[in-house]
């Protein structure tokens, strides 16, 4: 059965002929289709959370694997939950068939092989704790399908993302979340419309994980990691807002708290030394909010 992705799309058959604006313009159409068909499929985006947190709050990890486009974006939005909610790299890590090589370059042929998935799952230490996510526009690309079939043997959490909701691969996760954005600006090419799509639904999934984890502090990156001067201008303006202090304030606080804007929140909102900031913290496992709570 042919993807809907692969699907010629009636709107764009003249696409060759037209205009450059007129190209864009096209494109863009297509592309404001892509929220509703993500909104159509929400209530899966939010089983797929609570099941992830689930897995995390159980000392699991989550694993996003794909391939080609679909693998570069989960090892996207892997990559940035260390610096953005100050978790450890290892906690949310990103596969993608052909390995490092395949991040800049195309590695198409690695997309065939469902047991090279099994042994990259293998090499992440993926266990019956874990909850595994494979993302696949066709939802029956091989590799992907195997890491998903392999993943649910084994115990763990599988959730599918796909553009296909009659695919194998979401025929096989616990949980399938499978927007139909229809067929693409350009035949099969599924970076696009399918692209923007999982690239929507990977954002919800990994902020909502977080917020659900308590690594957010009202709308704000209270956990992020300050590891260059742009992030510690950013954790010192945030610090100054919510605390309701002066920049210069804030600075000090901030340099005092050893750079840990967890800490130097707690410190600014309740007065505490850092050292007894530093333990209410971690009895509240780094939750700014839980342990601001706890104070009353």
């Amino acid at each position: 059965m042919k993807s809907i992705t692969e699907e010629t799309n009636s709107k764009t058959k003249d696409i060759d002929r037209r205009s450059t604006l007129e190209i864009v313009g096209l494109i863009n159409d297509e592309d404001t289709t892509v929220a509703e068909a993500v909104s159509r499929v929400l209530d899966r985006v939010a089983e797929a959370v609570d099941l992830i947190v689930r897995r995390l709050s159980s000392q699991g990890q989550l694993i996003y694997i794909g391939t080609g486009t679909s693998g570069r974006l989960g090892v996207l939005d892997a990559s940035e939950c260390p610096p953005t909610f100050g978790v450890s790299p290892d906690l949310v890590r990103g596969v993608i068939a052909g390995g490092y090589d395949a991040l800049h370059r195309s590695v198409e042929a690695a997309e065939d092989d469902p047991e090279q998935a099994v042994r990259d799952l293998q090499a992440q230490n993926v266990s019956a704790l874990d909850a595994v996510v494979g993302i696949s526009a066709s939802g029956n690309t091989p590799y992907t399908l195997g890491a998903v079939e392999y993943a649910k043997k084994i115990g763990a959490a599988t959730v599918a993302i796909t553009c296909n909701p009659a695919s194998r691969m979401a025929a096989a996760a616990g949980v399938s979340i499978a927007p139909v954005v229809g067929p693409e600006v350009i035949a099969g090419s599924s970076r696009m419309k399918a692209g923007t799509a999982q690239k929507m639904i990977l954002n919800m999934l990994s902020t909502a994980t977080m917020i659900k984890l308590g690594l957010v502090y009202s709308n704000l990156m209270s956990n992020l990691r300050a590891t260059n001067e742009k992030l510690r201008r950013r954790a010192r303006a945030i610090l100054a807002k919510e605390a309701g202090i002066s920049a210069e304030e804030a600075a000090r606080v901030f340099e005092a708290a050893g750079e840990d804007l967890r800490v130097a929140l707690l410190m600014a909102r309740s007065n505490l030394p850092r050292s007894d900031a530093e333990r209410l913290l971690e009895t509240y496992c780094r939750s700014v909010r839980r342990a601001l709570d706890s104070l009353g």
